[in-house]
C-alpha cells in the first residue's frame, strides 16, 4: 500500500511539472501568434492590449482545458493496467 502511495505521489509531482511546462509553452506560442496577427492586421489598438485581450480569450478556451489531460490520461491508463493485471 505504501508503494502505491509513493507511486501516486511521485507521479503527481512529475505530471505537475509536465502540466506547468506545457501550459507555459502553450501560452507563449499563443502570445507569438497574437503578435504576428497584430502585425499582419489593421492595428487599430496597441499591441499590448490586443495580446492581453487575446490571452484572456485563450484562458477560457477549450484548448486550455485540454491540457488537463496530462493528469487524466496517465491516471486512467494506470488504473486500466492495474485492473487488467489483477482481475483479467
Amino acid at each position: 500500500m505504501f508503494a502505491l502511495a509513493r507511486l501516486l505521489f511521485m507521479g503527481f509531482i512529475v505530471l505537475t511539472v509536465v502540466y506547468v511546462s506545457l501550459s507555459f509553452y502553450s501560452r507563449a506560442v499563443r502570445r507569438g501568434k497574437l503578435k504576428a496577427e497584430w502585425y499582419d492586421g489593421p492595428q487599430t489598438t496597441d499591441i499590448d492590449s490586443y495580446v492581453d485581450q487575446g490571452l484572456a480569450d485563450y484562458d477560457g478556451s477549450l484548448r486550455r482545458k485540454l491540457i488537463l489531460g496530462v493528469y487524466i490520461v496517465p491516471f486512467t491508463l494506470m488504473c486500466v493496467i492495474i485492473y487488467l493485471t489483477n482481475f483479467a
